[in-house]
């Protein structure tokens, strides 16, 4: 059965606070309305300060989900690690943990935005080291022990459900970030499907005497639309997935290694790549993807048409996979 997946960033250019709410709103029930039809997971991340609204505050969106859901997992994929202060992060895991049952999956990076850490007057230079500090004192807060944290002794509770912890993964698309993630033996998610470094990770891991594994995008992970008539929809709705790709692209050097990753400049040439496609039910079928991406609110995608997109899927993509 393929891993099935419905990913919200709840981008929407020139939104009111009014058209905005209504999107988040719309994105809880799209959640509650996957998880009632068996969708595996919501996927959601972290950005900051992004003038088309991109979401900020993953941790309190998933609660929100969690409340209105039952079994789908969210995997917050990622947070910017070094952007959040170590304690407060390991409560609020914490807390999320809890309520949902141990249905919260997080991702920790460290971002690729300088402009983030300036609006958070984190050094970006120190990025790697705070990244260190936080992973360190997430798995040490979690224990429910005190620990010695910058020179004083804490204690953090309350200590989380899931043992030995909450599933945290290490993100990124270096060497350094395989190290840490192997050194710290958690889990590694490169951003990227980068076999090489899985290689690397597993080397380190032998090295470190760790255990771990990764979870890492297939060499094909598209992000999907589902209509009726892919045409049509191109031509009305094309221009919120090349929003989406240009601001993706706009953030991303030659360094930086993702999954989503377009070079397009119009609609055409979007549709050419294949990163974002918009099929039919059948079609989806017919790729025979393992990991379905569905991304129905992408890019100020219109509500209405991503509840289209979400209801095919569930209705006639769904119950023929097998």
């Amino acid at each position: 059965m393929p891993v099935t997946v419905v990913r919200f960033n709840l981008v929407e250019p020139d939104a009111t606070p009014a058209s905005l709410g209504a999107r988040y709103r719309a994105a809880v029930e799209m959640a509650a309305y996957a998880d009632e039809r068996g969708v595996t997971t919501v996927q959601t991340e972290e950005h900051h300060g992004v003038a088309n609204n991109w979401l900020p505050s993953p941790f309190a969106f998933a609660a929100t989900v969690f409340g209105a859901t039952r079994t789908i997992a969210v995997t917050v994929s990622a947070i910017i690690g070094p952007l959040h202060d170590p304690l407060r992060l390991a409560e609020d895991i914490a807390v999320l943990d809890l309520l949902s049952g141990g249905r919260l999956v997080t991702v920790a990076g460290i971002g690729y935005r300088p402009e983030e850490y300036a609006q958070f007057d984190v050094d970006w230079k120190r990025r790697g080291t705070l990244q260190d500090e936080l992973l360190e004192t997430l798995l040490k807060a979690w224990t429910g022990e005190e620990f010695e944290y910058r020179g004083r002794r804490v204690r953090v509770t309350p200590r989380p459900a899931t043992q030995p912890h909450p599933l945290l993964l290490v993100g990124g698309s270096s060497k350094a970030a395989a190290r840490r993630a192997a050194r710290l033996g958690l889990p590694f998610f490169p951003s990227a499907h980068l076999p090489e470094l899985e290689a690397y990770y597993k080397e380190r891991l032998v090295e470190y005497g760790t255990e771990g594994w990764t979870m890492m995008p297939t060499a094909e992970t598209p992000l999907l639309h589902i209509a009726e008539d892919p045409d049509r929809a191109w031509a009305h709705y094309g221009e919120h997935f090349l929003h989406e790709a240009r601001t993706y692209a706009s953030w991303q050097s030659g360094e930086i290694r993702s999954a989503v990753k377009s070079g397009a400049t119009d609609v055409d040439g979007l549709r050419a790549e294949g990163v974002y496609r918009i099929l039919t039910p059948d079609e989806v079928v017919e790729q025979g993807l393992d990991n379905l991406v569905l991304h129905p609110l992408a890019g100020g995608m219109p509500v209405e048409e991503g509840w289209r997109s979400l209801r095919l899927f569930c209705d006639e993509v769904l119950p023929r996979l097998g």
